[in-house]
């Protein structure tokens, strides 16, 4: 073990061969999904025909949200902060359970494309298109910070233009989302976990060796107090803590999987409802996978380096360019290699960024031009759905090259998600959960929720918070072979310009941990729009359709059917079969005139703006089926 090296070596042939067979093979799985379902209908471009298995769906699922903030941040985190990061392991298990059994039925069985329609046969249009709106800037600025990782860590180990990484990853990215639709994004997700995991495994053993063992690895971590993993300081100040992981995570990560249109979409692609929810169970087996490996791989680095730290001696100018610092050291030697560690970090970054384009396309076509549009042929439409994907393609690439300004990249990521997720997850809440709600509760709530996220995220970002609230780990330089330029250890990283003087709210409200942004805006967002639903007339439950709302006492099963029934609160769950309901719907619950018949209904331009026909809007498969039992 050398960790004096002060230079690492740079890409040889046979990793830009590796690296290229990535970009490769992902083009190639477009292509050929774009000759397969050349003749396809244009709604299959974007639900993949609704016709998925649970497999392809959870590695899909897994590699979206285990980008390359994952493969590059998760370590450096883990570097500097210790190995409470695996608590997250927690939240992912609160938050798949929840997806699988809350909000997926509802999504699925309702038959909707996009998440946002829900919104508007729950509430009202005005509603569904400023979740949509927010969706599109979350999503617009967490893909920014997810092309920039990659292409950073491209950047330090090759030498290549950081712009034209960027570029490149946007291309590639696009090209393949644009051709082949939503089937195209969920199996060269499939494929890129498969790299992401063999890069991970690769860098695993090597560094074991390097390290000189689990044993070795462990003792240094203890030595270094990484393993304080269980810190139950109750503060929200602090950066990490395991009541900040366990239950902000939760938030934090609920918005992302339980409401985000990326996830649902594929969950809505199955073919049955059982292989939606196995999906979600599989993934989650996914994600703990991944998070194990980026936390060991954090704790090898620490070991590694554990007397000559390459961030305080200025060899790399950020944490995040410590992973790929490490495995040029430890891979160097191996050609090919190192260029399998950056098509892993790639394969993060490729996934997530096709899915946003796909969902963002989604959402455009399903909320805004399909509502202003009507009468467009299939072929039309198909045209449409790939221009809005080059568009959000060139977005999103663009979008990166602010992503440098926004800090370390797993934090910047999370604070987006929670900013935003957040006042989402609760304004969905308010629709499934709560049958009174009304849609003047959830827009008054919706907005309160944004301006509490926002203003203490935004906070934050101009104050962070001090050390003894993120609390950094020593790292030493003891060993390091310091130059003449090289500044002494004890006075690195120190702005010698005096700090400008704080708010009387920073070291309270904006010291907040970023894990609680979405459970601030969340909670902002229920108790405002139940206040407000109360006060204007509460929706009478009597008429809201089963459909729109889960009981979540009904997923207590020892729960009596006295008590099941008291907590419907009116909802006539029992006659959620299909046959028994008049399924047209307006929003807020009320009923169409009796006199509407059904072949009314189905005529063209029978509808108002705000109503819904769920059994026409439903698609056919084996899992909308009639049920015999209340869910």
């Amino acid at each position: 073990m050398t960790p004096d090296h002060a230079v690492v070596g740079t890409f040889q042939s046979w990793d830009y061969v590796v690296f290229a067979c990535l970009f490769v093979v992902s083009s190639g799985i477009g292509v050929f999904f774009a000759v397969k379902e050349r003749k396809a209908p244009s709604g299959d471009f974007l639900v993949g025909g609704r016709q998925m298995t649970c497999g392809p769906v959870a590695l899909s699922l897994t590699a979206s949200f285990m980008s390359a903030v994952t493969v590059l941040g998760t370590p450096s985190d883990v570097y500097r902060f210790g190995a409470s990061f695996v608590l997250f392991a927690v939240a992912y298990t609160f938050v798949v359970v929840t997806t699988a059994e809350l909000f997926v039925p509802v999504f699925y069985r309702s038959g909707i494309t996009s998440t946002y329609e829900y919104l508007e046969m729950r509430f009202c249009r005005g509603v569904r298109v400023a979740a949509t709106l927010i969706y599109m800037v979350q999503t617009i600025l967490y893909t920014g910070v997810v092309v920039y990782a990659p292409a950073l860590a491209l950047n330090q180990v090759t030498g290549f233009n950081l712009l034209g990484s960027i570029f490149a990853t946007g291309i590639v990215c696009t090209f393949y989302c644009t051709l082949g639709g939503l089937k195209a994004v969920v199996w060269t997700d499939a494929f890129q976990m498969v790299v992401m995991v063999v890069g991970f495994l690769t860098v695993l053993i090597q560094g074991a060796r390097k390290t000189g063992g689990l044993e070795a690895i462990w003792e240094t971590a203890q030595n270094g107090r990484r393993l304080d993993v269980f810190d139950f300081d109750p503060s929200p100040l602090r950066r990490h803590t395991f009541w900040t992981i366990s239950v902000g995570g939760t938030f934090t990560w609920l918005g992302i999987y339980g409401v985000n249109q990326s996830t649902i979409q594929r969950c809505i692609s199955c073919k049955t409802e059982t292989h939606a929810r196995l999906a979600l169970y599989l993934n989650l087996l996914g994600l703990l996978i991944i998070l194990v490996c980026g936390v060991l791989s954090g704790l090898m680095m620490y070991t590694f380096y554990v007397n000559c730290d390459p961030w305080t001696a200025q060899r790399v100018s950020a944490l995040d360019q410590l992973m790929p610092y490490f495995v040029m050291e430890i891979l160097g030697e191996f050609p090919g290699l190192p260029g399998l560690f950056v098509a892993c970090a790639f394969s993060g970054t490729l996934s997530t960024v096709a899915a946003s384009i796909n969902a963002l396309a989604t959402v455009t076509y399903e909320d805004f031009v399909k509502p202003g549009c009507t009468g467009l042929s299939n072929r039309a439409s198909g045209w449409i759905s790939k221009g809005l994907c080059i568009v959000f393609g060139v977005t999103c690439t663009s979008m990166a090259l602010a992503a440098s300004y926004l800090g370390g990249i797993v934090q910047a990521a999370l604070s987006i998600h929670g900013m935003c997720g957040g006042p989402m997850l609760g304004l969905f809440t308010l629709g499934i959960v709560f049958p009174w709600s009304n849609s003047k509760g959830a827009a008054v709530g919706f907005m309160v929720g944004l301006s509490a996220s926002w203003w203490v995220g935004v906070g934050a970002f101009i104050y962070p918070a001090l050390p003894h609230n993120t609390r950094p780990l020593a790292l030493s330089t003891e060993h390091c072979s310091l130059t003449n330029s090289t500044t002494p250890a004890a006075l690195l990283h120190m702005d010698p310009t005096p700090l400008p003087q704080r708010s009387s709210l920073a070291d309270t409200w904006y010291s907040i941990s970023y894990l609680y942004y979405s459970a601030v805006g969340f909670m902002a967002t229920v108790v405002v729009g139940l206040l407000i639903s109360f006060v204007t007339g509460s929706t009478k439950v009597e008429h809201l359709k089963p459909l729109l709302i889960r009981p979540v006492c009904n997923l207590c099963c020892f729960w009596s059917k006295k008590y099941k029934e008291m907590c419907w609160c009116g909802v006539h769950h029992e006659k959620q079969g299909l046959e028994s309901l008049d399924l047209s719907v307006k929003y807020e619950g009320q009923r169409e005139p009796e006199e509407t018949s059904k072949k009314a209904v189905r005529r063209k331009g029978a509808h108002s703006k705000n109503n819904y026909d769920l059994e026409d809007k439903s698609y056919t498969n084996a899992g909308f089926k009639i049920e015999t039992e209340s869910f």
